[in-house]
């Protein structure tokens, strides 16, 4: 008589596996109410800082008469280029010309202060000499002191030096900024010890560790550096007034102002030159948005 073989026990170690249907769908998990507030947050601080910029754009392409109505619209009923064709065709107002004034000046004033900026910020961080500390906080202390108070003091020094009227004027006092100098100075610090010990063990002078192993890690906040400095000089406005006297040789932001008449002033053409003041300002953020995050958060961090 023939026994039946015991029948095979599944082995506990290795569990069957469930198949998940076809129309089945994995549950999301719930929004916890700090979410929805910084979502709702987040969404109001949007509204706040987009609804003048739109405000702006719609106006500029409205016409003369709905410029000034009473009533709120962000966008016109009849949109037109009226206001563009207006400011960029006539004659006395060389808006192109200030846009060309605008960009040598930011980008000349941007390089130079970078490169002062890596220079001193590389001494101050990592090169030991005695009034380092003092010198330290007396760049620290320049930051404290409001700049329209320097604005008569820089004055009489571009006049005395015959810079009045020129791009000197605009590209040179401001160019020795102690924000550079300190924003830089922290991220030098950040970079490990080791990386400069190790290129002065294999020979290179330094100079040469400066320029071969420091300054390509410092890609980050040198690009940061070259953006807010480009965005600051080209929405500079009261130092081209003070020291710019021809038409010819205004910058975008302080040739607008001369769009305001004295019998009244065209809403829709001052929203059109702002438009064009805006735009490249906007582009640059948008293209180098990346290096700013990334400069503005590696900045200061020791590791």
């Amino acid at each position: 008589m023939t026994t039946a073989p015991p029948a095979r026990r599944q082995s506990t170690s290795e569990p069957p596996t469930r198949r998940q249907s076809p129309g089945r769908t994995t549950r999301r998990r719930p929004l916890r109410p700090q979410r929805i507030v910084l979502w709702v947050g987040l969404i109001l601080l949007t509204c706040i800082f987009g609804l003048p910029l739109l405000y702006m754009l719609g106006t500029a392409f409205k016409s003369p008469a709905e410029s000034i109505s009473p009533d709120f619209r962000l966008w016109p009923r009849e949109p037109t280029l009226g206001a563009f064709r207006h400011i960029l065709g006539d004659s006395s107002i060389p808006v192109l010309r200030w846009v060309g004034n605008s960009l040598l000046v930011a980008v000349a004033h941007s390089a130079l202060t970078v490169v002062l900026a890596v220079l001193a910020s590389y001494a101050l961080a990592r090169m030991r000499f005695r009034g380092r500390t003092l010198i330290m906080s007396l760049v620290l202390a320049t930051m404290f002191v409001p700049a329209v108070v320097m604005l008569i003091p820089h004055f009489l020094i571009v006049n005395s030096l015959g810079w009045l009227n020129t791009y000197a004027a605009l590209i040179i006092p401001g160019a020795a900024g102690a924000f550079g100098v300190i924003f830089l100075r922290q991220f030098f610090t950040a970079i490990p010890k080791e990386l400069e010990e190790a290129a002065i063990v294999d020979g290179c002078s330094q100079w040469t560790t400066f320029l071969r192993v420091m300054l390509p890690l410092a890609r980050p906040a040198v690009a940061t550096l070259v953006v807010l400095s480009f965005l600051a000089s080209w929405n500079d406005y009261l130092w081209p007034v003070f020291v710019l006297f021809s038409s010819e040789m205004q910058t975008l932001p302080s040739g607008l102002r001369l769009l305001q008449a004295e019998n009244g002033t065209r809403y829709d053409v001052m929203m059109a030159g702002a438009v064009i003041a805006s735009a490249p300002v906007l582009a640059l953020y948008v293209i180098a948005q990346r290096w700013i995050i990334e400069g503005v958060s590696t900045s200061g961090i020791k590791g």
